[in-house]
């Protein structure tokens, strides 16, 4: 096999985020947050499971830290629950929540493993819900006021911070199909949600700024692939609308200060609100670019596919077939989003902050996992990924999904992605 030569100054890291692997939902004055309302609510995540206690992280943090150093992880991308520091979205920190990532801090850097550090993947307070969550203005300026305490206890250790995590699944799932918390399905509140993900995004960017903390900060987004399923019109069309509504809706906002005009004409009516001063603000310069890439999926037009009238089928390159998630495998799309990115967006600074899989895990009477469906997948993603930066994609680092196998959203504790089995009955970490 040719080795593969990365640069030198290339980052390596797994991710988590808080409210997948933390548990102690309700301690230490930590806050309800949407996705505690919504595991806690019927027929919303598969087999009635929820994230009450999860992996137990909050408690057994120092372990975990150590199996990390172990295992020589360089880089661990975490994530900070909003609930945890400030319980109803305003008002004064939680001190009890903000010292927890203190502790989390120390401990990482006294293992010698750098933070990177994101300060929104999902777990919106369920008090600013109330008062409607993503949809009203006023949550941008709560959001950035949450990340202001977060940079002044934390920004003296963290170098390296990501606004959102992917903005597009917590506006268009979280209110637009209702899969995700807080379970709206209302297109106009999605596409109010994600102008405001996007401005609350420019805000703290802006106040990072102002108040001279040092480091890199960016925006983190899911850019899948999509590929038409002929080259009939009616197809090639629908593909354009779920691109627009994926990927430029976000990328020509915090690049290019505008939103994509062709999508917003389709729309129509759900186009969201936008005040003088808003465009300007999300599209503060940013340091870096998070790609979230995991699958392709092939495009058509469906009259009964929703507001974009399209219907997606899980892509596979041949040779591969499908992940436990059913989702298809195709590598080389990996290298595809890269190249859109660097060729249409000034080639900025790109991270892959999240790729892996999940896969039908089968443990042996120890628990081990002989794991090579998923080396072969990120292998083989690492292979698109060096053929991008051969071709001048600016990508500066790689993080797998996930350390821990952990709580995946509406699917409960079905799926795997760990590097690291657990066993969800005792909670014991099998590498």
């Amino acid at each position: 096999m040719t080795t593969l030569k990365f640069p030198e100054t290339f980052i390596w890291g797994v991710a988590a985020s808080a409210y997948q692997i933390e548990g102690a939902w309700n301690e230490d004055g930590r806050g309800e947050s949407i996705w505690d309302r919504f595991a806690h609510t019927p027929y919303h995540v598969l087999h009635g499971d929820n994230a009450d206690t999860d992996l137990d992280h909050y408690h057994r943090m120092p372990e975990d830290i150590a199996l990390m150093k172990q295992f020589g992880f360089p880089y661990y991308r975490f994530g900070i629950s909003w609930s945890r520091v400030m319980p109803t979205g305003a008002g004064n920190p939680n001190l009890k929540g903000l010292d927890f990532y203190d502790l989390l801090l120390d401990e990482l850097l006294k293992q010698g493993i750098q933070p990177k550090t994101t300060l929104y993947h999902w777990d919106m307070p369920q008090a600013l819900q109330d008062k409607g969550g993503r949809a009203n203005r006023d949550t941008t300026d709560r959001f950035a006021e949450y990340a202001s305490h977060v940079f002044e206890r934390l920004g003296d250790r963290v170098t390296f911070w990501s606004t959102h995590n992917e903005p597009w699944v917590a506006a268009f799932l979280g209110y637009a199909t209702g899969l995700h918390a807080p379970g709206i399905c209302d297109y106009s509140q999605a596409y109010q949600a994600a102008h405001h993900l996007l401005l609350s995004h420019g805000k703290t960017v802006q106040l990072f700024r102002q108040d001279g903390y040092k480091g890199e900060i960016g925006l983190i987004l899911n850019l899948n692939g999509l590929l038409p399923a002929s080259d009939k019109q009616e197809d090639l069309d629908a593909t354009q609308r779920v691109h627009d509504e994926t990927h430029a809706l976000f990328l020509d906002p915090v690049f290019k200060g505008e939103y994509p005009q062709k999508l917003f004409d389709f729309i129509g009516s759900h186009q969201p609100k936008i005040h003088e001063g808003d465009m300007e603000l999300i599209q503060q310069p940013m340091d870096y670019l998070g790609l979230n890439y995991y699958n392709t999926d092939l495009v058509s037009f469906d009259v009964f596919g929703g507001l974009n009238k399209a219907r997606l089928t899980p892509y596979s390159a041949p040779g591969w077939g499908r992940t436990d998630m059913n989702w298809g495998i195709d590598p080389d799309g990996l290298k595809r989003e890269l190249l859109y990115v660097k060729e249409n967006y000034g080639s900025p600074k790109l991270y892959v902050t999240e790729n892996g899989c999940a896969t039908p895990d089968t443990p042996d009477e120890n628990g081990f996992v002989n794991d090579i469906s998923r080396i072969h997948y990120i292998k083989s993603h690492l292979q698109g990924l060096h053929e991008a930066i051969q071709q001048g994609a600016d990508v500066n680092g790689y993080f797998v999904w996930s350390v821990f196998d952990n709580f995946e959203w509406e699917r409960g504790y079905g799926p795997r992605f760990g590097l690291m089995r657990v066993e969800y009955d005792t909670l014991r970490r099998i590498p």
